[in-house]
């Protein structure tokens, strides 16, 4: 049976942290499943947690002039959301569910004081989420631009 420290170990984002680092991680974390046509998160609403896409796909959408505009599209194996882990603790994009999608949901408040009280854990996941924060950064100008063209 795979356990949640093992599939979290194989994953890219967390490939090489301490076991008991995995093992906190872990702790923090449970199978949830989405379906289609649903969204798991809406813009303003509080950011709590974050997930891991195990199968299935989610659209990031951002509220714009014309409606809704996508601006990233995640599959299996994708990490969704980091507005958690940083004040105010709200989300920026709509994640609307495409595909039934299942995924490992990570508690942000659990997550948050195991990184508080262990430096290094803390260094060591925002080295990891970082460089999700710019993709999605970019992404969404990537997009806006290319919308704005459309509207021009």
């Amino acid at each position: 049976m795979e356990t949640l420290s093992r599939i979290l170990a194989e994953h890219p984002v967390f490939k090489g942290l301490e076991s008991q680092y995995i093992d906190l991680l872990a702790g923090c974390a449970s199978n949830v499943r989405f379906n289609p046509e649903t969204f798991i998160f809406k813009e303003g609403e509080e950011a709590y947690q974050f997930y891991f896409i195990r199968r299935g796909k989610v659209v990031l959408e951002i509220n714009s002039p014309t409606g809704p505009l996508e601006v990233q599209t995640l599959k299996e194996g994708d990490i969704l959301g980091w507005e958690w882990f940083s004040p105010p603790y709200r989300w920026h994009v709509d994640a609307h569910v495409i595909e039934l999608t299942s995924a490992i949901a990570f508690d942000g408040n659990c997550l948050r004081s195991k990184c508080e009280e262990d430096n290094k854990l803390g260094y060591e996941f925002m080295k990891r989420l970082l460089p999700l924060v710019v993709q999605e950064f970019e992404s969404t100008q990537l997009k806006i631009i290319e919308n704005k063209k459309t509207i021009d």
